[in-house]
């Protein structure tokens, strides 16, 4: 799959929470396999004070300066460890005294993916429940992948995508296949509606939709297993909501793969229903394919 925008390689937001570990240790994997540099970026938010909230203009103040290097140093010993003792990937850092959110959408313009921990620690050290990654799939170019901490996941469990025949999953389905064969693991390509209640209404077969979701999944496929051939292909079609069954063929894998849109989107929508739902409730790495 073609590498666009990889000045700064994977771009990693860092912010030393567990989930930012877990995320530097994912990202680390993936540039090796990609022989890709990686970027560990932490971004350190203005000091806000008095009110109406102003922000200090002095610059980044020395003690705030200081706790991010030891955040730097940290997710660069987690990329050393990670790489197993494997040849290790070229890595940069970045400090940035600004927004978070806004400076990881700026970088994800010239990276090959951006990849962010679940949640992350806010000023006061408590966990803020996805506010960073939430964003950052609603936002950023390219492909943003979403991480959790570790659950033990077999090396050798499929990637998982989701195929509704919109031009985001196609998209979402080349990267799927390309993520499949670089880790040497079986692909689940899962099809499903959530259209069932018209059925009485149009006198529809279920069986109609059946064979409907079997020639799009034939369809979508047929290029990508000529392409692909070292990669086994289980294919799932089913009548329910398509975040339900990702969610579920996600128990027992160790990556999903989305597209930022589906066929049931508005076009101004940024980030679909499924996608969005298939981010939040997944216990496994995520990877929502957005458009540069």
């Amino acid at each position: 799959m073609s590498q666009v925008g990889t000045t700064r390689g994977i771009v990693v937001g860092v912010d030393g929470s567990a989930e930012s570990e877990a995320a530097v240790t994912w990202a680390t994997h993936e540039a090796i396999m990609r022989n890709l540099p990686i970027t560990l970026l932490h971004v350190v938010t203005p000091v806000v004070t008095g009110w109406p909230p102003v922000p200090m203009d002095e610059g980044m103040p020395r003690w705030q300066e200081e706790a991010a290097r030891k955040v730097l140093a940290r997710a660069g010993a987690l990329v050393d460890a990670a790489r197993g003792g494997g040849r290790a990937p070229e890595v940069h850092t970045e400090l940035v005294y600004s927004q978070v959110v806004p400076s990881l959408v700026a970088a994800s313009k010239d990276a090959w993916m951006t990849v962010v921990g679940s949640v992350g620690l806010g000023a006061i050290g408590r966990l803020l429940l996805g506010s960073v990654s939430t964003s950052v799939i609603h936002h950023a170019h390219g492909p943003v992948a979403v991480i959790r901490t570790d659950r033990g996941i077999a090396d050798d469990a499929p990637v998982v995508v989701g195929i509704d025949g919109s031009p985001a999953s196609e998209t979402a389905t080349a990267l799927a296949f390309d993520e499949a064969s670089r880790r040497g693991v079986p692909l689940v390509a899962v099809h499903a509606w959530s259209d069932i209640g018209v059925m009485p209404i149009l006198n529809t077969d279920p069986g109609d939709y059946e064979r409907q979701g079997q020639e799009v999944l034939a369809e979508r496929l047929a290029g990508y297993q000529e392409q692909y051939p070292d990669v086994s292909v289980e294919r799932r079609v089913a009548c329910d909501q398509p975040a339900h069954r990702l969610v579920q063929a996600a128990e027992h894998a160790q990556l999903v793969v989305v597209g930022s849109r589906g066929r049931g989107g508005f076009a101004s929508q940024l980030l679909g229903s499924v996608s969005s739902a298939v981010t939040h409730a997944a216990g496994i790495p995520v990877i929502v394919v957005r458009p540069r």
